[in-house]
């Protein structure tokens, strides 16, 4: 005779309700992490493997943060202070991925002048945001002054800039001077014939 079938004994999620298997599909995956980790660590082997780099990442931020100091009073009085200054430089110097030193964003606002259609043109004004200006308000108030279409829009560097319908470039320029009394003329900037140009 055939054993007879026995039946699948399925785990399931008291996070998501649903089994171990799809707990990643559904909208909690987060939250289900730790208790997958506890109860069904073969289902997510990359689960643990995420854990342990985590751990072995702040064991090595503490050991990097911990300073060493032979015996004497003198040299360990002079070690301790110079730790500190280095991790105060670290912090004013960011550094990207592959060890390059990411540079700080010179204060500068950039206008271009866009033509669409052959007639159509789109004023571009990217740098506001520098001089602590928020872009929202800055569109608003081009709009209102210029009687058209203005919009903050994400630019092709991910960075946000404002699009103002039209070709009013050398008018923002006076209105940007005008508004905001912070932003000097010497740190705008025009895109002519794909060169930058001082405006002043």
């Amino acid at each position: 005779m055939a054993e007879k079938p026995q039946p699948v004994r399925v785990l399931y999620c008291p996070v998501c309700s649903l089994p171990a298997e799809y707990c990643e599909f559904g909208p909690d995956f987060e939250k289900c992490k730790p208790w997958l980790i506890e109860n069904a660590p073969e289902l997510y082997p990359d689960l643990l493997k995420d854990r342990n780099n985590k751990q072995v990442d702040k064991v090595s931020e503490q050991l990097q943060s911990v300073g060493i100091s032979s015996g004497g009073g003198d040299v360990a009085a002079t070690v301790i202070p110079s730790g500190g200054t280095s991790t105060s430089k670290q912090e004013e110097v960011k550094r990207l991925p592959g060890g390059k030193i990411k540079k700080k964003e010179k204060q500068e606002i950039i206008i271009e002048k866009i033509v669409r259609n052959k007639r159509k043109c789109v004023t571009v004004v990217k740098g506001l945001d520098l001089f602590g200006i928020k872009l929202s308000d800055a569109s608003k108030k081009l709009g209102k002054k210029f009687a058209t279409g203005a919009s903050v829009v994400k630019g092709p560097t991910e960075k946000e800039q404002i699009d103002v319908q039209g070709d009013i470039a050398y008018d923002i320029m006076e209105f940007i001077t005008e508004t905001w009394p912070d932003v000097p003329e010497t740190a705008i900037y025009f895109i002519e014939d794909g060169r930058k140009v001082a405006a002043a």
